[in-house]
């Protein structure tokens, strides 16, 4: 795969795994708990693919093969640093949206 390849599967799969945590979250804050852990799977399955791609490019490096640094790479980097603290976040929040529900319905 081409290094402007990985990037767009990084930038890609990165990107939808954001808009997927950022719609968990809205269905966690109307009480929709089942549907914002879907969405937060699927935020997860989206995260592992553009990790794996991420993998890829670390695997080639340590094998010789080095990449020129484009500032595509590099906003592919952003975009997966940015989509896996925005799920970390988001998966608390809910976490924190959960026991507040637990607390006025019990």
């Amino acid at each position: 795969m081409s290094l402007e390849d990985i990037a767009m599967h990084l930038i890609a799969n990165s990107g939808e795994a954001r808009s997927e945590a950022f719609i968990a979250l809205q269905e966690a804050k109307k009480g929709n708990f089942e549907e914002a852990y879907s969405h937060m799977q699927r935020s997860e399955s989206l995260s592992l693919l553009a990790h794996k791609a991420q993998t890829e490019l670390l695997v080639n490096e340590a094998n010789g093969v080095k990449n020129d640094l484009s500032i595509l790479l590099i906003h592919a980097q952003d975009h997966l640093m940015a989509s896996l603290l925005a799920k970390e976040l988001i998966s608390e929040i809910i976490e924190l949206h959960q026991l507040k529900a637990d607390k006025v319905n019990n």
